[in-house]
C-alpha cells in the first residue's frame, strides 16, 4: 500500500500541469477578442478615402471533408462562412467601405416593397424616391484555397516501472488567395496569400502497476486542444487584408494620407 501511495503521488506530481483535466463548465456568450492580426489591420496607416468595395463570394475551394473513423462524413474541414468574416474584417478598418453583395437580391426585393408602400400612401402628396445603391469601385474575389492535413506530426513519451507520460502533436495548414480587381476595367490591381498554421496537441499521464497479488492499480489522465479553425481562417483573411493595402501602396494603386 505504501509502495501504491508513493507512485500515486508521483503520478499527480507529475500531472500538477494538466489544468484542463476537469470538464469545462457552461458558459455565457461572449464577444469574440480582437486577434492580433486585427491590431495589425487596425494600424496600418490612415487612408486618403474609404474605397467602396464589394464581396459576391469568398468561399471554401478546398473540397476538403472532416476526418473521421468508421462512418462518412458531410462535415467541412473549414468554415463555409468566410464572406462574412471578410466583410467584418474589412468593415473593421478605415481603408474600405464594404457594400452589401451577397444578400442583394434580398436588399432589392425590401426595396420593392418599401416603393410599393410610398405608392400606397395616398397622404402623402410628394413622390418619394429610393436613393441609388452605392457603387463599388473594387471588388474583392478569392477564397480558402487549400486545406493540408498531417503537415507535421511528433510527440515524445517516457515509461518507467508502469509510470507514463507522452505528448503527441499535430500540424495542419490552410491557405487564403484574394486579389482586388477594377469595376471598370476588369483588371487585377493586387493580389495577395496568406497561411495559417492549425495546431492540435494531446498530452497523456498514466499509471498501470501490479501493487499486490491480483490488485491492479491503473490511473489515466489528459487532455487534447484543438485550435479552432474560424479563428485560423479569421486570421488568414485579416492577413490578407494587411497585405493587399500595404502591396496596394507600393505599387501606388491607392495611397496613404499624408501624416
Amino acid at each position: 500500500m505504501k509502495y501504491f501511495v508513493v507512485m500515486l503521488t508521483i503520478l499527480i506530481n507529475g500531472c500538477s500541469s494538466l489544468t484542463n483535466v476537469i470538464p469545462p463548465n457552461a458558459e455565457n456568450a461572449i464577444v469574440i477578442e480582437e486577434s492580433a492580426t486585427l491590431k495589425e489591420l487596425k494600424a496600418l496607416p490612415k487612408p486618403v478615402g474609404s474605397i467602396p468595395v464589394s464581396v459576391y463570394a469568398f468561399r471554401d475551394q478546398t473540397g476538403q471533408y472532416k476526418p473521421s473513423s468508421g462512418a462518412s462524413s458531410f462535415s467541412t474541414a473549414v468554415t463555409q462562412g468566410a464572406t462574412s468574416i471578410l466583410m467584418q474584417a474589412l468593415s473593421e478598418t478605415e481603408w474600405f467601405l464594404p457594400v452589401e453583395r451577397e444578400g442583394l437580391q434580398n436588399i432589392l426585393t425590401e426595396r420593392k416593397i418599401v416603393r410599393a408602400a410610398i405608392q400606397g400612401d395616398t397622404s402623402k402628396n410628394e413622390s418619394v424616391e429610393l436613393p441609388p445603391l452605392t457603387t463599388a469601385k473594387i471588388i474583392i474575389e478569392g477564397g480558402i484555397i487549400s486545406y493540408d492535413s498531417n503537415i507535421k506530426t511528433g510527440g515524445f513519451g517516457a515509461e518507467y516501472f508502469g509510470i507514463n507520460a507522452s505528448e503527441l502533436f499535430r500540424e495542419d495548414q490552410i491557405s487564403v488567395y484574394m486579389r482586388a480587381i477594377d469595376v471598370r476595367s476588369g483588371q487585377v490591381l493586387v493580389s495577395v496569400s496568406t497561411s495559417k498554421k492549425v495546431l492540435s496537441k494531446e498530452i497523456r499521464a498514466g499509471l498501470f502497476r501490479y501493487i499486490s497479488f491480483k490488485r491492479l492499480a491503473e490511473i489515466e489522465a489528459g487532455y487534447t486542444t484543438n485550435e479552432p479553425m474560424f479563428t485560423c481562417v479569421q486570421q488568414s483573411i485579416e492577413k490578407a487584408i494587411s497585405e493587399l493595402v500595404l502591396k496596394g501602396i507600393d505599387k501606388g494603386v491607392w495611397k496613404a494620407r499624408a501624416v
